[in-house]
């Protein structure tokens, strides 16, 4: 299948707002402007963008502690976000959930969440909700490799498979369970061979190319829409920093700066720039054009941050369940 020109300049143009928003926070969070945790999605642009660019505002998608780059791609404000990283009244969550909790039910995000592996069956119920009050409505589901070990995933795929649910789950394998590495937490290489266990289509894709990720989910999506059940997406791919900011990242703790630097050269933006240049679908010029207009837009979010006030103490526990 051809991916019309259009499509490919909005996956570039989100890649790239995904990519200046997780450096503007790196820098944000090392300057203590950002209270709390940031996961950052630094190198895994790819896969939010082709998976959402599939997605209507009426499909759902659950997230995880790394979810800046989903929501994003699946249309969230950036002076909204800007806010509710930094704790302030006019974000997403009136500045009460931070990084790890963005959720806009009016866009179909039904939030990211800090808990590895919570999303999966969250996912699985709005699947069920799909299918029984608006077919053709599908659920797609964002978690790494290390939530794959959890009692919820299996769950999760045995029940979406028994009832043949609209959802598609995408694992993000970046390699890494926090600083474990794959080969020390799983017996498998690829984690896909688990769908073979729920009956359901189970592939692996480069997760930073990102029209492969855009065409491979389009095809689980589409078969989701025609109440055919669901697939796990399995995308390979590498998160350039820590866990989170504030993990040394590299050493013998987990990584080396050589391992990093492989991936970096790996790059799913300048993978796809050379895309565009080779195929005349942009220029160099309309990409910079693309780069600086995004950092305006990011640097306004922050204004907006900044002068957004704190929520009131007298509203410390509205809006908060536990």
């Amino acid at each position: 299948m051809d991916i019309p020109s259009k499509t490919v300049r909005e996956l570039y143009r989100t890649m790239v707002v995904i990519r200046a928003f997780e450096e503007k926070v790196q820098d944000l969070y090392a300057r203590g402007h950002i209270p709390g945790l940031a996961h950052l999605y630094i190198g895994e642009e790819a896969i939010a963008a082709g998976v959402c660019a599939n997605l209507g505002d009426r499909d759902y998608i659950t997230s995880t502690h790394r979810g800046h780059g989903h929501v994003i791609a699946k249309g969230a404000l950036l002076k909204p976000m800007m806010a509710e990283l930094y704790g302030k009244e006019t974000g997403y969550c009136k500045g009460k959930g931070g990084s790890m909790h963005i959720a806009d039910v009016n866009l179909g995000i039904l939030g990211a969440n800090g808990i590895a592996g919570g999303g999966l069956p969250i996912a699985v119920g709005a699947g069920l909700s799909c299918k029984m009050k608006y077919p053709g409505q599908v659920t797609v589901c964002f978690f790494g490799d290390a939530s794959s070990n959890n009692g919820t995933f299996h769950e999760s795929l045995n029940f979406a498979a028994v009832h043949k649910l609209p959802v598609i789950f995408v694992c993000e394998n970046n390699g890494f369970g926090i600083s474990v590495s794959q080969k020390q937490h799983q017996a498998i290489v690829d984690i896909s061979v688990r769908a073979a266990g729920y009956n359901m289509p189970g592939i692996t894709v480069d997760g930073n190319d990102v029209l492969s990720v855009y065409l491979s989910s389009a095809e689980a999506i589409e078969r989701a829409r025609q109440g055919e059940g669901p697939t796990l997406l399995e995308y390979k791919t590498y998160r350039w920093r820590g866990h989170h900011e504030g993990d040394p990242n590299q050493g013998g703790r987990y990584r080396t700066k050589e391992d990093i630097q492989a991936w970096v050269e790996n790059c799913p933006i300048k993978r796809l720039e050379a895309y565009l240049t080779k195929n005349k679908v942009m220029t160099k010029k309309q990409m910079q054009a693309v780069w600086d207009e995004v950092e305006k837009e990011i640097d306004d979010s922050i204004e907006f941050a900044e002068q957004s006030p704190f929520p009131p103490l007298e509203e410390m526990f509205q809006d908060v369940l536990a």
